[in-house]
Parts: structure tokens; sequence; C-alpha cells
């Protein structure tokens, strides 16, 4: 029996095996394409057998699982694991000597880590490690080989799920492992990719340029150059970028361009093209940094879903935003403010398809309901089938899946226009934006590139920019909200003061009207807008202010505003929570008040104030009041919850992700409760929360806070506000509100936590 060390392709990480070649027909073939990298031959020799229903050996489902994994049809290679998992639960566990027991570990470990399920990664990593060390394994002439494997994948998972300790722990026992000529470039490999993970770039740069990581002599039969040269040069390229060996850097990244597998690989090539436009600017080559940025914007915005495979895999996942962030600095240095402001629109579309990736059973809002949910699992086929890797025989087909989705995209925006903003990047023009803007009103929309802070002020004939002076604005908005919230101390006046300065005051001499639109960024979604001031005056005193997620939602609302509405009101209060801490005394008496005061009026108390009821009812109503507790969950928005009555049904949490399986017809709803205007800001801004899932379901408007409120003050608040609403708009009717309760109650605290977001009338 004859040995033949033979590396399975991925792009990153690479696989290695050690498995025999003995004397049978289709394992020697097959043998043979893996030492050539023919894995499409493999597929093309396994799957039709596996479709036949015959049994492969150990050695065939693990290769036909590897090479699926090697293309990235994760679909498909998942599955084929799932049956090499049940042989080898079978007792099927060892071929001719070779033992598979881990295998299925170390493919799913790599799969999870490809997708960015970092804790899934680590999860198979462990269990990998465990089963290794299980039953004398260690002692086995592969052990290392394995060994290294599972510490590739589980070190950057770890470093990746910002678990530096143990990142740390793995590359040390890494280093202190025994190689072979065999093992030295895994290890290697193994080892930059790890310290690239956790940033440490000039250890990523001394492993990777250890000569025992060259492919050398006689193994280098047995390495396939063509996906080989294009992890490790950009491990290279990539750690002499952020050591600042410039020129060293560019020569590498100009060689990973010309590489023609280069665009299969887009988790990749979008950092390279940054990148690269960053060294060219630095050399003053303004044009082609342009043209380097604008491509990395099409090659992240071609898939719905994040680009979720090699960079995370090589220990890199950039900030898909950095590329729409240099492209508007660059774009305003040459005052080309409404391209700059198109860009900004589409880092905020690309920002919530990044947010919702995982949101399943997402709705579909159009005529024909049927086709358009065919035409999104079409899509989800066609972008699963262009992040393969494609043979040379298949490069046609893949072309025409690519003109078959953008077909589709085109489809699904006519048609569905609020699903096609969940799931593709799809922001109008900055023209299509200002005819949406009224005569009466002006846009701020805020913006940061992370190096700078502008603000874009439109009206309906004009965008002009401004550039912000500010140390650090999160800080500042932190300590005024913190300042707020003491709300016996007078500490807030000055911040206030100092806030309006910074974000205000040099844009309010072009301010013409008394409404304004704000579209915050980042800390800025945490800013009571409302409490400005300039010498004891607040921003209220002079202006309706209404917010929005981003202007692009304007098309939305405006197809919105002539829906006809029921005229009924549904409005729950003060649910039974099973704990008298959280009572809301004021809160039931608000919801009585309220019910007074609208017509035809559904008021739901105590027990009846549940979550199966809130489900089943609410599309049948034109206003929802919602006077209940709320809670926020930073790490996991989509967790954060509305807390109503528990029933045999449900445990009446109504999340921010149940808002997107609803389908509402409300003009307003109003959440009278806790934080619920809070959302998780993630790196491009949009946020997710209460406010843009109930946007999504359907409603005009929202009202909702930023702060724990209080409850004798909300009650006076709302009840002013629905009075208003008889003779006001919905921004006015808010003012109008406000003002009032802080006539009484002078201290923001007990007013400026309300917004309304959405339309105004």
């Amino acid at each position: 029996m004859i040995r033949i060390r033979i590396l399975i392709l991925s792009a990153i990480p690479v696989f290695v095996f050690s498995l025999p070649v003995f004397g049978f027909f289709d394992d020697i073939r097959l043998s043979s394409y893996a030492q050539k990298q023919q894995i499409h031959e493999i597929i093309a020799m396994l799957q039709p057998k596996l479709d036949k229903g015959d049994t492969l050996n150990p050695l065939q489902i693990y290769l036909l699982a590897a090479s699926y994994t090697s293309t990235r049809d994760y679909r498909k290679a998942l599955m084929t694991i799932d049956i090499m998992q049940k042989q080898i639960d079978r007792g099927e566990r060892t071929y001719l000597g070779s033992d598979f027991t881990v295998y299925p570990q170390i493919l799913r470990g790599g799969i999870y880590l490809g997708q960015g399920d970092f804790l899934k990664s680590i999860a198979e990593g462990d269990l990998a490690y465990r089963l290794l060390h299980e039953n004398g394994r260690e002692k086995q002439n592969f052990y290392t080989s394995q060994l290294i494997e599972i510490y590739d994948f589980l070190g950057v998972a770890h470093a990746l799920a910002g678990h530096q300790t143990e990142a740390q722990k793995i590359a040390g026992a890494l280093q202190k492992v025994s190689i072979t000529v065999m093992n030295g470039p895994p290890k290697y490999s193994a080892l930059a990719r790890i310290y690239m993970a956790l940033k440490e770039y000039d250890k990523a740069l001394t492993a990777i340029r250890n000569p025992s990581a060259r492919v050398t002599g006689f193994i280098t039969a047995f390495y396939d150059q063509t996906f080989q040269e294009i992890p490790k040069l950009y491990i290279l390229s990539k750690s002499l970028y952020e050591t600042s060996n410039l020129p060293e850097a560019r020569q590498g990244y100009d060689q990973l361009l010309r590489h023609p597998q280069i665009g299969q690989i887009g988790g990749i090539y979008w950092i390279v093209l940054c990148d690269r436009a960053k060294i060219a600017l630095s050399e003053g080559q303004k044009s082609m940094a342009e043209d380097l940025l604008k491509k990395a914007v099409q090659v992240i915005e071609q898939q719905r879903s994040s680009i979720n495979t090699e960079a995370g895999r090589i220990g890199f996942v950039g900030d898909k935003q950095d590329a729409y962030a240099q492209l508007i600095d660059l774009l305003l240095s040459d005052k080309r403010y409404p391209e700059a402001f198109a860009y900004v629109e589409r880092s905020k579309a690309r920002a919530l398809v990044d947010l919702l990736s995982s949101q399943k059973n997402i709705p579909v809002r159009g005529e024909n309901v049927q086709r358009l949910k065919m035409n999104l699992n079409q899509m989800a086929e066609a972008e699963s089938e262009l992040a393969a890797v494609s043979s040379a025989a298949n490069r046609e087909s893949q072309n025409k899946t690519r003109s078959v989705l953008l077909t589709l995209k085109k489809e699904l925006g006519e048609k569905a226009p609020e699903t096609a903003a969940l799931v593709t990047v799809q922001a109008p023009s900055t023209t299509d934006i200002q005819k949406l803007i009224g005569s009466d009103e002006t846009l701020l929309e805020y913006y940061s590139t992370g190096r700078n802070w502008y603000v874009f002020v439109l009206s309906p004939s004009s965008v002009a920019v401004y550039k912000l002076t500010t140390d650090d604005l999160a800080k500042d908005v932190h300590d005024f909200r913190k300042m707020i919230t003491l709300n016996a101390s007078e500490s807030y006046k000055a911040r206030a003061e100092a806030l309006y300065r910074q974000l205000f005051a040099f844009v309010e001499p072009s301010i013409k009207t008394r409404k304004l639109i704000i579209v915050p960024h980042g800390a800025l979604h945490y800013l009571p807008f409302c409490a400005l001031a300039q010498g004891g005056n607040y921003l209220i005193d002079r202006y309706s202010i209404r917010t929005l997620p981003s202007a692009s939602v304007l098309s939305f609302l405006k197809a919105r505003t002539g829906q006809p509405r029921t005229g009924r009101s549904l409005i729950l209060g003060n649910p039974k929570l099973d704990d008298p801490k959280y009572d809301l005394q004021f809160a039931q008496a608000e919801a009585l008040a309220v019910g007074a005061i609208l017509p035809n009026s559904k008021v739901l108390l105590r027990s009846e104030a549940t979550k199966t009821n809130f489900m089943a009812e609410s599309s049948q109503f034109s206003i929802i009041h919602l006077a209940v507790h709320g809670t926020f969950d930073p790490d996991k928005p989509l967790d954060s919850s509305l807390l109503l009555s528990g029933d045999k049904v449900s445990d009446g949490l109504l999340t921010s992700a149940d808002l997107y399986c609803l389908s509402l017809h409300a003009d307003l709803v109003v959440l009278s409760a806790c934080e619920t205007a809070l959302g998780k800001v993630a790196s491009g801004d949009d946020v997710i929360g209460f406010t843009r899932g109930f946007l999504y379901a359907g409603a005009g408007s929202l009202i909702s806070s930023l702060w724990q409120v209080d409850d004798q003050a909300t009650h006076d608040l709302m009840v002013d506000f629905y009075s208003n609403r008889k003779t006001m708009p919905k921004d006015e009717s808010l003012r109008q509100a406000q003002i009032k309760v802080k006539q009484k109650y002078p201290h923001p605290f007990y007013w400026a936590a309300f917004l309304l977001t959405g339309n105004a009338l």
C-alpha cells in the first residue's frame, strides 16, 4: 500500500488529508483527480452514484463533501457531510487504515467560519478536538495533520468572535506542533490566518514568510497553484499593507487583481479593491482610486446577503461600509454632492440587507404574491450558484445565471419595492428623493465616514453639504443622554448648547422652513434633537421634527399616504405581567383616556392585552397605541421586545423580529413604552429595532421613545397629542404636546424622549 498526501482544494482554508491509494480503479481515479485539484471531475464522478442510491465508501463521501466545500456550494456540502456523519455513527470510521471520524466536524467548522457563524464553527472545532483525542487517535499517523486543520479554523473563529485569549492560546499551541515537510505549509498558513484575525499583522507576516510555509520540491505536485496563490498572496499583501509596506503591498494586490479567479472570491476581491484604492489615493491617483472603490461597491452589492465566504476563513472580515465611506469622502472632496448622497443611501440600504440577512419568512408585499415569492427563491438559488467556484465548462452557464439574476432583481424592485429594500440594494437617486421632500420641509441627513462627519442639507431644489467639527460625537451624545436621564440635574444644559453648535448652528442660516426631516447616523440615532438648545431656546420651540432611518424610506411612505384606512383604533394598556413592579397605573389610565378621545376604539387592558390578540387583530386598525413596557437588547436587536400579556399560545413577548412578519394598515403606531426607538446601530448604520420593523410592517408613521419615560408625564403628553390630532398634522401635534408638557415639567427628561418617525400628515 502506498500512501500519498492529497490536498483537497478549498480556497480558504486548505483541508489536508492523508489517504491511501489502493488497487481499486475508482479510488485511483479519484486520487488522481484530487492530486491535480480537479474537484469538478470528482463531483461529476461521485454525485451521480449518490443520486442512484449507491453507497460511497468513507474516502469517496469525504472527497465529495470536501469538493463541494471547495467550490463553496455549502448546501450540497452540508448534505453530503450529513451522509458522512451517518456512516461514521454506524461505525464506518476507517477506510484502508485512515480514520475519518473528525472530518465532518472539520468540514462543518470551515463552512460555518466561511458563513460568518463563528460560534457554530467554535462548537464544531471543540468537538473535533475532543474526538481527535479519544480512543487513541492521537497515536495515529495522521494526527498532526488533523490537529493543524482543527487549530486553523478554531483559532480564526475565536479571534473573529472576539475571544482574543482563546485565539492566542490556540496560536501558541500551534506554534509548538512538530512538523514534517508536508505539514509545514498548512501549519504556518494557519498561524498567519489566526494572527491576521487577531490583527497582529507583524506576526502574520512572519508566519507567512517562514521558509517552512513554502510549498517546494516534490510536494508541489499535490498543491493547486491556482487557488493556493490567492489566499497566501492575500495574507502576505494584506499584512504588508497593514504594516505600512505599501510598495510591496501594491505589487501583491496588483498581482491578485490580475488573477483570473479573483472575481469568484468576492469576500477577498472587494477588500483588495478597497485597499488598493487607498494606496492609489496615498500616491495621488485619485481617478484610479475612484474606479477601484466603485468596483468594490459593485462587488459588495452583487449579493443580497453578506459576502460570507473566503475573507473570514483567511482570518480577515472587512467592514463593507468602509468601501462606501472611502468613496463618499472622495466624492465630497470633489464637491460632487448629489452623487455622494446617493452612495450614502446605498450604504444604508446595504447595511439593512446585511443586518436582516438572517431574518426568515419576511412577507412579500405587492401584486401576485406567489409569483414574487417564487422570484425570491429563484434569486436565492441563482446567488448560491454564482457564489460557487465554477469549472471552465460552466462559465457560460454562470453568465446566463447572472443575467437571470439581474432580471429577477429588476422585477422584484418594480413589483415589490419594500421587499426589494430588505433583500437587495435599492436606493432611489438624489433627484428622486428631492421630489419627495415637501416645499415646507428641509431634510438634514447626517453621515460619518469614520474619519469625518458631514450633514447633507436637501430641499426640493438644492443639495448642500457641511463638514462637522467634532472630536468624539458618540461620547458627547452618550453624556448628554446620561445627563438628561438624571432628571434632577441641570448639567445637561451646557451639553445641549455644545451639541447645537456642533450639529445645527452652522446649517441653520440655510434652513428656510419650519419643518425638519432628520436622518441620523450612528450615535445620532440616540440623540433627542428636539432638546438641542441655543440660549435656553430648544429646537422644539422653532421646528416641527420628524425622523427617518434613511431618506429612501420617503418613497415607501409617499405610497402609503393615500391608502384607505378603517378609522378604527386598537389600544393596549398595562398588560398583566405577573409582577406588581411592572404595573403601569398611568399607562392604564392613558389607554382609557386615549380610547375616549379616538372614535371606534378597541381597548385591551391587563390580561386581554396579549401578543396573541395583537397579532390576530392589528391589521384591522388605522391607529395602534401600545402603553406597555419595552426592553431593548443591543446585542440581539431583533430580540428587543414589547412586554404584552402571555397566554396559552404565547409568552407575550412581541419582538422586533415579529414585526417583519406582520402586515399592518396603520396610519400611526404609538409606542408609549420605554426605549422603543432604540435599536442596534451597526457599522453601516441602519437601526434594527422597533422603528424599522413597524415601518416595514406597513405603518405610515411611528411615535416611540429614546429612554425610560415618566409614567405621569407620558400620560399627559399622549392625551394632548391625540387631542391636537383633530386639527393638526402629526409632527405639529407632537411638537405642541411636548411644549405643553415642557411648561409643566421643564426638564427635557419628561418631554424630549418621544420622536416621530415616518409620515408627518
